[in-house]
């Protein structure tokens, strides 16, 4: 089983990366005011939150999460974000974060082929929750759509990225 000494700085900062850009990739294809953003962010830390406790969790979402639960680890995670993202539109972003699950795929298949399935996996998983954390396309008191055709779409991108 693979885990942090198995890959480079650069390397386990993109796998660190990875929860919160399979999130972003799902909020940027259809920005849902600031509920909706805030609802769908917390979707992504309930995803961590529940893998840091789950005895069951494949070994390299563990480590990734319990790096993630470190200040150094967030620091590179945010940093690398920043870098990543900083001053783009919210079709940027969406671009960009697929792209970057696209690398993390690759990644996994070099270095850790026996945890790639799971750990794409628990990724797909992030950005099903987030895309079902706020309706679309309603007003203040409901309405609107679970998940948009826009976030189908982008899911169906982000399980291609992943090659799931």
């Amino acid at each position: 089983m693979a885990d942090k000494t198995s890959f480079t700085k650069d390397e386990w900062a993109l796998l660190l990366r990875s929860p919160m850009n399979a999130g972003m990739a799902i909020t940027a294809a259809e920005p849902s005011g600031l509920f909706g953003l805030l609802k769908e962010s917390f979707a992504g830390g309930t995803a961590l939150a529940q893998a840091a406790t789950d005895p069951n969790a494949n070994p390299l979402v563990k480590a990734v999460v319990a790096d993630f639960q470190t200040s150094d680890g967030r620091a590179a995670a945010h940093d690398g974000l920043k870098a990543e993202l900083g001053k783009s539109t919210p079709a940027e972003i969406k671009t960009k974060t697929i792209a970057s699950l696209h690398e993390v795929t690759a990644l996994l298949a070099a270095k850790a082929p026996d945890d790639a399935a799971a750990f794409k996996g628990w990724l797909r998983q992030i950005s099903q929750k987030t895309a079902e954390a706020a309706s679309e396309g309603g007003g203040w008191f409901g309405g609107g759509v679970q998940v948009s055709d826009a976030e189908k779409a982008t899911l169906g991108e982000i399980s291609s990225a992943l090659g799931i």
